[in-house]
This record gives C-alpha cells, sequence and structure tokens, in this order.
C-alpha cells in the first residue's frame, strides 16, 4: 500500500505541471492553431521542442515569437502575435513546449 502511495504521488507530481501548461495552453487559444502531436494550421509541439532542441537561445526566441508573432519558419502561413499572453505566460507555454517529447 504505501508503495502505491508513493508511485500515485510521484506520478501527480509530474504530470500535474504538464496538464496545468496544457490548461494554460487552452486558456490562451494556443491549442487552436497548434496539437502537441500532429501539426493543425501551425506546428505540433513536439515538432517545436525537436527543431529547437539544443539551441540555446530557442527559449527566448520562441517567447518573443508567442508574443510577437513570426512568420516563415514553417511555411507561409504567419503566426498572429498573441496579446493576450504576458511574458510570464509565454515564458511557462515555451517552457512546456520544449520539454514536450
Amino acid at each position: 500500500m504505501k508503495r502505491t502511495l508513493i508511485t500515485l504521488a510521484m506520478t501527480l507530481a509530474v504530470a500535474a505541471p504538464a496538464l496545468a501548461d496544457e490548461a494554460l495552453a487552452k486558456s490562451k487559444n494556443c491549442m487552436s492553431c497548434h496539437a502537441t502531436d500532429k501539426k493543425l494550421v501551425g506546428p505540433s509541439y513536439k515538432d517545436v521542442a525537436k527543431k529547437y532542441a539544443g539551441q540555446k537561445d530557442a527559449a527566448d526566441k520562441l517567447v518573443a515569437k508567442v508574443m510577437k508573432g513570426g512568420s516563415g519558419v514553417w511555411g507561409p502561413v504567419p503566426m498572429p502575435a498573441n496579446p493576450q499572453v504576458n511574458e510570464a505566460d509565454a515564458k511557462k507555454l515555451v517552457a512546456w513546449v520544449l520539454a514536450t517529447k
């Protein structure tokens, strides 16, 4: 019983931040154009994480793109600016996206 409780607690501790950041992505309308594992209007979060893996300045680049928008990296469809996302939330979202496996 004790082992089961410890395992459950560890699972929740790992899953809770991921769910919280997915909820943040939904609340900021990110999921209207992006999905975790498939391309919608924009690239999947897994593809973004793969493309930017190992780049030291990836988080800063992506925070700016989330807030100001961007174009040309993933094709002809531009990503609009997201004025509803403040810098702190953009950093949380980007950290979550870059950790997506």
